[in-house]
């Protein structure tokens, strides 16, 4: 049994990663002003900031088309893969599950496909995303990987902060966030990812208390396992790593760049952790 495990564009990995696992990315597009951008292709994170800084719009996104997946699921049989474990960014926040998921159908004639509901966006996806591959190498069946990566959607946390909240507002993937929007210019906010959607988790008067509060959350949720950081090309990255570094072996932090799908919504200089909750423990099952 071989399988290949695939994702999309939201998911914020290092492609060194992805290449050392040979995780399958189905990109997201890009609209900035009239033009449309594939990315991970046409944009690099670096790229994608630099054209924001000259747009006067902020950027959209658009989901794959159910055939982009389904070509991606004949390439893993063609490959000689026996099946296929795809989880995508959160059902809530994007049409991308149900493209998937009716490629999953297209294909049933031709290889084993399960799809999985991250619940979860940016680098908290990455970290489902890298559990599943590990595990597909180890040799575990389509089932199995499957099965993982739905019980790690319950206990995969994310946690971020935004210096703006104009492109969550225009996008429209604001949950329990809009609780912000009266406070919008005396804050540095806090989100969390809560069952697939954005809420509202914390509100900070400056970016240094709001980085302190994230690492507060990490030390709250006592053991973690896999901690990853994500952030929009922000300055203060040391400086919240160093936060961390207290609480979990810097040497494995696993680091992202805000890439375009969530750039899009998260807005330049956000700053995000993600980490898991051990398997029969608190959240966990």
């Amino acid at each position: 049994m071989s399988v290949k495990v695939i994702t999309d564009s939201a998911c914020d990995l290092p492609q060194a990663l992805v290449d050392e696992l040979n995780i399958g990315i189905v990109p997201l597009t890009i609209r900035i002003g009239a033009t449309e951008y594939v990315d991970r292709v046409d944009l690099s994170p670096a790229e994608f900031w630099a054209l924001c800084a000259k747009s006067p719009a902020l950027p959209e996104t658009a989901a794959p088309a159910p055939g982009a997946f389904e070509e991606a699921f004949r390439n893993a049989a063609s490959e000689g893969h026996d099946g296929v474990v795809c989880i995508n960014l959160s059902g809530g926040l994007s049409a991308t599950l149900q493209a998937a998921q009716i490629a999953m159908a297209a294909v049933a004639d031709t290889i084993e496909a399960r799809v999985v509901d991250s619940r979860n966006v940016s680098i908290a996806l990455g970290l489902m995303v890298l559990s599943a591959a590990r595990a597909a190498q180890a040799g575990k069946s389509t089932e199995d990987v499957a099965g993982q990566a739905q019980d790690e959607a319950a206990r995969t946390k994310l946690f971020a902060t935004f210096d703006t909240l104009d492109n969550l507002k225009k996008g429209g993937r604001i949950g329990g966030a809009q609780a912000f929007f009266g406070t919008m210019l005396s804050i540095k906010p806090i989100i969390e990812l809560r069952d697939g959607v954005v809420e509202a988790e914390s509100r900070q008067r400056t970016r240094s208390k709001s980085l302190r509060y994230l690492a507060d959350k990490v030390r709250e949720h006592g053991h973690v396992e896999n901690l990853a950081v994500i952030h929009a090309e922000c300055p203060d990255l040391d400086e919240f790593l160093d936060l961390l570094a207290p609480l979990y072996p810097r040497a494995d932090i696993v680091i992202g760049d805000v890439g375009a799908v969530i750039g899009a919504h998260a807005g330049p200089r956000a700053m995000g952790v993600s980490f898991q909750l051990p398997a029969g423990g608190p959240g966990g099952t």
